[in-house]
């Protein structure tokens, strides 16, 4: 009995308490939003122009070139191809295997923040929801104490009313913190997306030029050029030799 007391006497105040979490929460969700933005702003990333210029460096063996390239730039993909880049005469498969580790290692610094905005849109109604059922509770308390003259005269149903009206305020906060907070988590998460997808495009561009085997026409017409001499160097050997048996 005595233990429901002090939990009812929390829940006069509990309510109050949970909006002010709610505001507090609804604050860093917004500065974290802030900084994601910010974040992704900063490294956007041309991947057409960067794809095309990577390609154009590459044939033209400048692969020094091409690092530079992506050393000027800010973006999370041109950290991980200029890694990637380092192992070039390596061959494809080290190529890879260091792209791959640049996004793991990069993965913490383009996922930050979101994992306290999916668990907050996640939670923040249950919060909310929380706090309303402390609110019913110190109404209802409220209700049970009144006296007889004020109950009769209706002010004790009136006092429970608005109890129940101001509890039910949790609710609809937590779910305005929470709306906000889920849209930014799926908006960032594709963002991560896109830079994996993106680190896998420009990797493509990569191998392509690297297993690219040329075969111009100047090529080829040397080389029928050099085994039509080596055809008639051949046949006059096979006449010395037959001049000189004879």
């Amino acid at each position: 009995m005595l233990l429901m007391q002090k939990l009812v006497l929390v829940a006069s105040t509990g309510a109050t308490t949970v909006l002010y979490l709610l505001l507090a929460l609804s604050i860093l969700s917004v500065g974290v939003v802030l900084e994601r933005w910010w974040f992704f702003r900063r490294r956007k990333l041309d991947l057409e122009g960067v794809a095309e210029g990577l390609a154009k460096r590459l044939r033209a063996g400048e692969v020094e070139g091409a690092r530079k390239d992506l050393a000027d730039m800010r973006s999370v993909e041109a950290e991980v191809m200029n890694d990637a880049l380092a192992y070039y005469t390596d061959g494809p498969d080290s190529l890879q295997e260091i792209a791959q580790k640049g996004i793991r290692q990069r993965r913490k610094t383009f996922e930050s923040g979101l994992l306290f905005l999916g668990t907050l849109g996640s939670n923040a109604p249950f919060v909310g929801l929380f706090g309303t059922v402390l609110g019913v509770v110190a109404a209802f308390k409220e209700l049970g104490t009144a006296s007889a003259t004020m109950a009769a005269s209706g002010g004790g149903m009136g006092n429970v009313m608005s109890g129940i009206a101001e509890a039910l305020i949790a609710t609809a906060v937590g779910i305005l913190v929470a709306i906000p907070a889920v849209i930014a988590y799926n908006l960032f998460q594709k963002k991560c997306n896109d830079i994996e997808e993106n680190v896998g495009a420009l990797l493509n561009q990569v191998l392509a030029v690297m297993k690219a085997k040329p075969t111009t026409p100047t090529t080829n017409r040397a080389a029928s050029k050099t085994s039509s001499l080596d055809e008639v160097e051949a046949r006059q050997a096979g006449l010395r030799t037959l001049e000189a048996n004879s």
